[in-house]
């Protein structure tokens, strides 16, 4: 039976809805799953659900996310840190940053895995369709839910011991010399795609990169990080308020310099003049946040010059969309944008001497 097969029984979702506390003496009668979505690394089918005795507050439909049909093993295993982050991290959370997960697995000898989640196709939606980007309005209400998420986090003591891990100088090395495998592989295979001037950019940060992983190394400052923050991993609410953003799709979820979310998703993702118009007003309404969050010694000077060394680093991002074979139509995207974000915002700096 495969997982899907498993999930979607009545048993099996009376179980998990017991242990939850939602379901009391009642039981799952009917599942109906629907035509199944599938991502680039994973398969969504919702599952709705009809009841039989005392049900109590339950849910009409729960969202099931599973590995992809077609995966294959790359040299990694998309799934295995989303599951940890809802098994592990999001119950620990003081605020419901992420939609209820009410069962998580890992397989670890055939790498199959599932969450059940908490379905919000009611209540939220996705700004919008990719790749247009939200309104300025939108935009605020998701780095405001960003804020409150690092702020939640921010130089939290469990931090590198219950939850994520702090690389230490070997294991920073080891992915040193990995990305510098990876930079070699992907400038040779864009040949003459790439300009000199670009490719040099690359060479200087792996030269540089020792002296630059001095600021996560500091261990202040510093928070978790989703990994993958572009817009369309955050759920609306459509009633029109601001505060019940939902952030999902957890599978790159790290301790990290909080600007690495904020650079994914502006400089990333947005052309010249969109970002130069919203970015500083979306820094400022994100620092706010902070600090109404209770994030203090963070200036404002400090998150420009944390989000000007995130931009760097990024230049990075499509080289590993690359090595992890993500498709062309959307690292080569990313791979001007971030080098003209680099170019904008005086990158290069951190790279003299």
């Amino acid at each position: 039976m495969t997982s899907l097969s498993r999930i979607a029984q009545s048993e099996y979702l009376t179980g998990i809805l017991r242990r939850s506390g939602m379901l009391g003496s009642g039981r799952v009668r009917e599942v109906i799953a629907e035509a199944p979505r599938n991502t680039i690394l994973s398969q969504l089918v919702r599952l709705r659900l009809t009841y039989e005795g005392q049900a109590g507050a339950v849910p009409a439909s729960l969202m099931v996310k599973t590995k992809h049909p077609a995966w294959t093993n790359r040299g990694w295993s998309p799934g295995r840190s989303e599951v940890a982050f809802y098994s592990q991290v999001a119950s620990a959370a003081p605020m419901p940053f992420v939609p209820r997960c009410f069962d998580a697995a890992w397989d670890e000898g055939t790498q199959d895995w599932h969450l059940v989640l908490e379905d919000l196709a009611d209540s939220h939606l996705i700004a919008t369709e990719w790749p247009l980007p939200p309104t300025f309005e939108q935009s605020q209400a998701i780095v405001r839910a960003w804020a409150r998420f690092h702020a939640a986090w921010w130089d939290d003591p469990r931090l590198g011991t219950s939850v994520g891990v702090w690389l230490d100088e070997k294991a920073m090395n080891d992915y040193l010399a990995t990305l510098a495998d990876q930079t070699a592989r992907f400038l040779d295979h864009l040949g003459d795609r790439l300009p000199a001037q670009r490719r040099a950019m690359h060479d200087q940060l792996l030269r540089a990169a020792p002296a630059l992983v001095g600021r996560y190394h500091s261990h202040r400052h510093m928070t978790l990080i989703h990994g993958d923050a572009h817009v369309w991993n955050c759920f609306l609410p459509k009633d029109g308020t601001s505060g019940d953003v939902r952030l999902f799709d957890w599978d790159s979820w790290r301790v990290n310099v909080a600007t690495s979310d904020l650079t994914y998703m502006m400089a990333l993702h947005w052309y010249p003049e969109r970002r130069r118009r919203f970015e500083i007003p979306l820094l400022d309404c994100y620092h706010a946040e902070l600090l109404a969050r209770g994030v203090r010694g963070y200036d404002r000077a400090a998150l420009d010059r944390d989000y000007r060394l995130s931009v760097l680093w990024q230049i990075t991002t499509p080289v590993r969309q690359w090595a992890g074979r993500i498709p062309a139509s959307i690292w080569w995207n990313h791979l001007e944008r971030i080098h003209l974000a680099a170019d904008d915002l005086g990158c290069r700096d951190f790279l003299a001497g």
